[in-house]
């Protein structure tokens, strides 16, 4: 027989779907069958049962005090979980008490700061596909939200690129119809996948959806046009679904903005990750990405729009002039910069405590955080109002100082405030006369009881009457039997001791139940108090947007312009045309991690006369691949805004940055190393244009010495004839440097190296030429290979270099001091011809006499026993 608690639990588990539901029970949470099961083993819970019968429910728990770690190791792992909160008093409730799903939390709507990383967006995706979608180019309808600040965007994407939106974008969380589950490539990306009913992507309820959120009759003063349906579905879809999960308002999500990807640099999924823009390859972390060592920025906020800024080069000379002319200002003006920043690192994180405050979330401390931040709004838009670009004055005009909610605020609260309202004592006294006669009462009214007794004293004649208070009796009123006759008939006798009676009066029981009270009221006055506070702060939550987005856009120019003073960046040049010219560039994350004046610069020029294909040449570790990362960087930081690593810098516009750079096995979908080469580069020949700036690594070294240099020759002959793109070309492959003769846009450049006796050193300079060795041995001493396959590579080596046939011929190579003897043995290359055989074909036999055979074989024996001694040496 089912109890009416877990009647109760039933009913709350069909309203949450597949979250996983945290059933309050006094003071625990408790969770339920195959619930139990699940975060039993996720949160490392003891597994127990409800019911010791025969079908016996699983059950698992945890203290209430602990909801939020809990809840962020659920998060984390991907579960979408609902709260469901007692809703009355225990207490006073008649009955079972009343409770309900509170709210609903998925990896794309957290708001806890707790959970979510202050430097990075949260994004909640949703993606829309059309009615038909089986051709084999068709387009999606992608929007994402940022529910902790209120970020909200959309856009329609081919659905060959959605994986490049959703690599940079990176969400936690994707909505996607359930018809269209399977279709969803989500490309290695590592955010959950919500199902959502197909309805929820409708049409014409998404037209509905959107006006009834924003209170328009239109959407066309958002800037959305007739082709962007399916990116107006998909914004639905999360208006929906936030509606469906979240209790508190939305009203911080004040516009749904259109991406037009025309109005941004392109950068793949492929040349994200290998340009290590916000994590690195290897370790998946921030921590030696770009992002991670060019972040200067004093807020959370600033540090989120950076990352946004990435994910978004401008393609506008006009908008990235304006950037750059804020961070010019504010790097020559140490003063402003140094002040403005001292003033940014006093404010707190205002986008997101918006959020948890029209989500109903927000704590006392969330309130104190807005009104200290407001307190110091009116010093930076001072410093604002000092700059003279464009940029910076657009800001100090837009900075509104919500003057009226930072004095309510200040007023209202205490300077440390709690994070909880239980607990209360964060009311400043004097804001609120109720709450301050209820705390004197709490904290045992000494004031009244005083004028009390001496009122009681002046009424009775009696000096040596006292108003006393003990736990057990409560309040009385002691006389001693000396002054018994004058006690007056309205004194209620209430306990006899020795020497002393005492007694009680209406007056002063009226009193004691107040006191006894007061403490509780006052709780309930304040956190009466706190709700207003907290909604007079909702309706602000508009302007507090605003202002936000100006401390961030501040906060940002000034951390890339303290960047540029203490790394020596340069303002870049930066016109509409495909010049690229750099002078002594460094790499911006190698510059900054290693020491200082180790990183060797290069310069780059790309144009008529030096060529726009450079076919760069050299042996590993000598810097080829750090170079041609470092000319894709250098634009990408340009074309944010941002002052670059380099002596100058003459940057013309890309419209897209494409870089492949290594490669792995793609085993989840049965693609190799070589297969994801191919791919990648594929989609290069097939999307750049002569505006694009392309960096390849070593092409074609997945296959075969022959298909190598082959397709390699070939992809090279393509981007000069069909698609002369701005290209560098890292390479082995000496056989491409002929390109040179042949093409008139290719350069031969090479990593100079010296070599000294046997070893060699990596000068780390490009120069102009093809390199004439790889000294690939050389780095595989380096590496730590044993000595023995050093030595026998040199041989095969040196062998192969003297074949008739050239390096290229497939002999047998001459085996050297192993453990075969000196004989002959196969090996991955095929027989050589011995320099004998061709004696042997010049001797005219005819003209031999016995004499002189025999001397001839004795001179070949000797020479081959000679070889033999010098090869085994």
């Amino acid at each position: 027989m089912v109890t009416p608690m877990m009647q109760q639990y039933e009913t709350a588990k069909a309203t949450c779907g597949d979250a996983i539901l945290l059933f309050r029970m006094g003071d625990f949470y408790e969770l339920f069958h195959e619930d139990a099961r699940v975060a039993a083993a996720a949160l490392g819970l003891t597994l127990t049962s409800r019911d010791k019968s025969e079908n016996p429910v699983p059950m698992a728990g945890f203290p209430h005090h602990q909801l939020d770690s809990y809840l962020a190791k659920l998060i984390k792992a991907g579960f979408r979980v609902a709260v469901c909160e007692q809703v009355e008093n225990p207490a006073t409730a008649k009955g079972l008490v009343r409770r309900e799903v509170t709210q609903i939390v998925s990896p794309g709507t957290v708001t806890d700061q707790s959970i979510l990383d202050p430097t990075v967006s949260n994004y909640l995706c949703a993606v829309a596909y059309p009615r038909r979608a089986s051709e084999k180019v068709y387009e999606l309808g992608v929007a994402w939200v940022e529910l902790s600040t209120g970020q909200f965007a959309a856009t329609v994407v081919e659905a060959a690129r959605f994986g490049d939106l959703a690599e940079r974008l990176s969400p936690s969380e994707i909505l996607v119809a359930e018809s269209n589950f399977n279709e969803l490539q989500t490309n290695g990306l590592s955010g959950a996948v919500t199902r959502r009913p197909d309805w929820s992507f409708g049409s014409k309820r998404a037209y509905e959806t959107l006006q009834k959120k924003f209170q328009v009759a239109s959407l066309d003063g958002f800037g959305f046009e007739a082709q962007d349906e399916l990116a107006i579905q998909a914004a639905a879809a999360i208006v929906d679904y936030l509606n469906e999960t979240q209790t508190g308002s939305l009203e911080h999500i004040v516009r749904l903005a259109p991406y037009r990807s025309s109005q941004f640099v392109e950068i793949d999924q492929a040349t994200w990750r290998s340009l290590e823009v916000t994590r690195t390859i290897r370790n998946n972390d921030r921590q030696g990405s770009l992002f991670g060592v060019i972040d200067r920025c004093a807020t959370p906020m600033g540090s989120r729009l950076l990352g946004q800024w990435f994910a978004s080069p401008l393609r506008s000379v006009s908008e990235i002039e304006a950037r750059l002319d804020a961070v010019q200002e504010l790097a020559d003006s140490s003063r402003l910069r140094d002040e403005l920043r001292t003033e940014l690192k006093r404010i707190f994180d205002l986008e997101r405590v918006i959020g948890r405050i029209v989500a109903g979330r927000a704590s006392p401390r969330d309130l104190r955080q807005i009104a200290n931040s407001l307190a110091v709004i009116p010093a930076v838009k001072a410093k604002l109002s000092k700059g003279q670009s464009g940029r910076i004055r657009k800001l100090a005009d837009e900075l509104d100082l919500c003057h009226e909610l930072r004095d309510q605020l200040g007023t209202a609260l205490i300077d440390e405030c709690p994070l909880l309202v239980g607990s209360g004592g964060f009311i400043r006294t004097g804001f609120d006369a109720r709450l301050d006669h209820l705390r004197e009462l709490a904290q045992g009214g000494k004031q009244w009881i005083a004028a009390y007794q001496q009122k009681i004293i002046a009424d009775t004649g009696i000096s040596s009457l006292k108003v006393g208070f003990n736990r057990v009796f409560g309040y009385y009123i002691e006389v001693t039997n000396l002054h018994q006759t004058k006690v007056p008939d309205s004194f209620i006798r209430k306990q006899t001791l020795k020497n002393v009676e005492r007694y009680i009066t209406p007056e002063l029981k009226e009193y004691e139940e107040q006191v006894l009270t007061a403490d509780e009221q006052a709780i309930e006055l304040e956190q009466a108090l706190f709700l207003d506070l907290r909604e007079l702060a909702r309706s602000f939550a508009a302007r507090l947007k605003g202002t936000a987005d100006v401390l961030a856009q501040a906060d940002l120019l000034s951390s890339l312009a303290q960047l540029a003073i203490q790394q020596k960046y340069v303002r870049p040049n930066i016109f509409d045309d495909r010049e690229i010219e750099i002078i002594d560039g460094r790499h911006p994350v190698l510059d900054i991690i290693q020491p200082l004046g180790a990183f060797v610069p290069n310069s780059t020029m790309m144009n008529d006369e030096a060529g726009w294909i450079h076919l760069i040449t050299g042996p590993n570790m000598a810097g080829k691949s750090t170079y041609i990362r470092q000319v894709a960087l250098i634009t990408l930081l340009a074309q944010i805004g941002s002052f670059v690593p380099a002596r100058s810098a003459r940057i013309g516009l890309v419209d897209r940055i494409f870089a492949r750079v290594g490669a792995s096995d793609e085993l989840s979908k049965g693609q190799s190393t070589f297969m994801v080469e191919m791919t990648e580069t594929a989609r290069i020949l097939n999307t750049a244009t002569e505006n694009s700036l392309v960096v390849l690594d070593e092409i074609g070294r997945g296959t075969s010495t022959y298909d190598g240099v082959s397709l390699a020759w070939a992809i090279l002959e393509f981007l000069h004839e069909h698609l002369p793109c701005r290209t560098l070309f890292a390479t082995h492959y000496h056989e491409l440097t002929e390109l040179e003769r042949t093409f008139s846009g290719v350069r031969n450049y090479n990593v100079h190296v010296k070599e000294w006796e046997d070893k060699i050193i990596f000068l780390h300079k490009i120069v102009p030429g093809a390199a004439d060795k790889s000294y690939g041995i050389h780095v595989a001493r380096l590496a730590g290979v044993p000595e023995w396959v050093n030595r026998r590579a040199q041989q095969i080596l040196d062998n192969l270099q003297t074949t008739e046939n050239g390096p290229q011929s497939g002999k047998l190579a001459r085996a050297g001091n192993g453990r075969s003897g000196g004989q002959l043995q196969l090996t991955l290359f095929e027989v050589t011809d011995h320099p004998l055989l061709e004696k042997i074909k010049r001797i005219d036999t005819n003209q031999m006499t016995p004499l002189n055979a025999l001397e001839t074989i004795s001179a070949w024996q000797h020479e081959l026993n000679r070889k033999e001694v010098a090869a085994r040496k």
